[in-house]
């Protein structure tokens, strides 16, 4: 029969996961508000944030408390502080989706200035980084963990080639500048999006791992 500590951790779990539910929902809708011209969703993706923030405070109080009061060991205490980094993330995520929505609105007043290809792709990528990321925390599986290590670059390459396209069209005509630096805002927002997943993967190495790999130029293989 499981403790109560142990119950605890999955509870713990359980929040960590709806919290990445919640950023992930976020960035799917704030791409689609883009794409869509749907202003309504930009609007409600920016007025859910204080739940992910309340979501976020909460984790974080949790954490503290079993630290305290549980006076954790090894393995559980590397899970406890693992989820308050993992969350600090997940805060930042839903942050940029945010963004993501209020560039969206604003782009949707004016006239669309090219076809969204590569920012869909990159927000799709970002998108699963984050599940994947929050998948190997549960799993405690490092495997998982390190594959999405190997994404990030794909998501840095298609921000330099958005933000070249979109140089092309802000040399050619001044007029298409300030839609042009929005989406150059937009695809740098993924890119730190992407970020953060890769933040979330590293701490999983290290919690199941015991190893710190963050600043590795390249993350060590098993």
């Amino acid at each position: 029969m499981s403790t109560v500590f142990e119950r605890e951790l999955e509870d713990l779990k359980g929040k960590v996961l709806k919290l990445g539910s919640m950023v992930e929902k976020a960035i799917s809708d704030s791409i689609k508000s883009l794409v869509e011209r749907n202003s309504k969703l930009a609007a409600d993706v920016i007025d859910k944030d204080p739940q992910v923030n309340t979501l976020e405070v909460e984790i974080d109080e949790e954490c503290i408390r079993l630290i305290a009061l549980r006076q954790p060991r090894a393995g559980d205490l590397r899970l406890i502080t693992t989820a308050m980094k993992i969350t600090t993330d997940l805060e930042r995520i839903g942050d940029f989706a945010v963004n993501i929505s209020e560039r969206a609105l604003e782009l949707n007043e004016e006239p669309q200035l090219k076809p969204y290809i590569d920012i869909p792709r990159m927000a799709e990528i970002a998108q699963g980084m984050v599940r994947d990321a929050l998948d190997a925390f549960v799993k405690r599986d490092s495997a998982l963990a390190r594959d999405v290590l190997t994404r990030d670059d794909m998501v840095d390459n298609l921000n330099y080639q958005v933000f070249n396209e979109l140089l092309f069209f802000m040399i050619q005509d001044p007029r298409n500048v300030s839609r042009a630096v929005k989406l150059t805002y937009i695809s740098k927002y993924l890119e730190r999006i992407a970020d953060h997943a890769t933040n979330i993967a590293e701490m999983v190495v290290y919690l199941v791992e015991g190893k710190i790999i963050r600043h590795m130029a390249v993350p060590e293989k098993q």
